[in-house]
């Protein structure tokens, strides 16, 4: 027997449809999942949607449960939340997160969905994601007590790691954006904002999520002297400029990346991935976060959601999608 199941495409660069599916059913170590909800990444899914995935990332970019190839038809996401619909008996009925693209319902290995804690709505564990990230982010950084720690860019990895970064003791964190609107977000994460023409300097460690040239150039100014700069944003096949004359070397600054497709080499002999995605959600747990959840729409609209979210006219955070009355 087969479940029929609706699930969305990106069919070639800017186009994205809804197509019907027969899941089949599932095999022993396998649960059939029903989708609640999803979340769009807007950093990632929109590179995927404009076709903006450089060629030589394409492996590497590859969604854990993506059908087909950059740069289409492809089935990309991996924010994803359902309850267990059939398989271990022991499973049924309990929520789960699964890095899984948005689809009404599928089949993976048990291995890969992860039960949600208990005071962990649904549509909040679609940060999963994006807390996780901000945790390696951290793990990367290794901020100490009582450092000044500035964030540039309020999107939803920017707003994670701001978030955790504040239970930090004695840590002074602020989150620096060009848009003024974000100070009502940061007031509810607790956490100071500022607009780059104010935002304090000298800062013992600076985080750029902010995917803009302008932000990591604001990043490499924020910095103390002998400071690190970790860069959490990714620009697909965009080039970037950066001032690496003047006082840079003087200042002995450090620019790091860090990406969540792997765990932190600072945690690497210790922690799995599948440790950090219950770690992220655990920490979801915390009712402010739900700050990063702006939008909400039917499953019907998302062909026209993602396009509006990749041009931008659609602003916000995370914009997640209702599947409760899909097939």
């Amino acid at each position: 027997m087969t479940t029929p199941a609706t699930a969305f495409w990106v069919e070639r660069p800017g186009v994205g449809v809804l197509r019907s599916e027969d899941v089949r059913d599932p095999e022993p170590g396998e649960l059939l999942v029903r989708t609640v909800c999803t979340g769009i990444s807007r950093g990632s899914e929109s590179l995927v949607f404009r076709g903006e995935v450089p060629s030589g990332e394409h492996e590497r970019m590859r969604a854990p449960f993506q059908e087909g190839d950059f740069p289409g038809p492809v089935k990309y996401g991996y924010l994803n939340v359902g309850v267990v619909e059939s398989g271990n008996p022991g499973r049924r009925g309990h929520a789960v997160f699964t890095l899984f693209p948005h689809q009404s319902a599928f089949v993976v290995p048990e291995s890969a969905v992860t039960l949600i804690p208990e005071g962990v709505p649904a549509r909040r564990a679609v940060l999963a994601g994006a807390v996780e990230t901000a945790v390696n982010v951290l793990w990367d950084a290794a901020p100490l007590v009582g450092d000044t720690i500035t964030v540039v860019g309020a999107g939803m990895i920017g707003c994670a790691v701001a978030r955790l970064a504040r239970g930090i003791p004695g840590s002074d964190v602020v989150l620096v954006d060009v848009d003024r609107s974000k100070a009502a977000v940061c007031e509810r994460l607790g956490v100071a904002y500022a607009h780059p023409e104010d935002a304090p300097l000298d800062r013992d460690l600076v985080v750029d999520a902010s995917a803009s040239e302008e932000g990591l150039r604001f990043a490499l100014a924020a910095a103390v002297t002998e400071g690190e700069v970790i860069v959490a944003s990714w620009f697909g096949d965009r080039p970037v400029s950066l001032p690496l004359g003047g006082d840079f070397h003087s200042r002995r600054l450090t620019i790091r990346s860090s990406q969540v497709g792997m765990v932190s080499p600072r945690r690497r002999g210790s922690r799995s991935t599948r440790d950090r995605l219950a770690l992220a959600l655990w920490l979801l747990r915390d009712p402010a976060f739900d700050a990063l959840l702006t939008d909400s729409s039917s499953w019907r609209e998302l062909p026209e959601v993602m396009a509006a979210v990749a041009d931008g006219s659609s602003p916000g955070l995370c914009h997640t999608i209702d599947w409760k009355d899909a097939e």
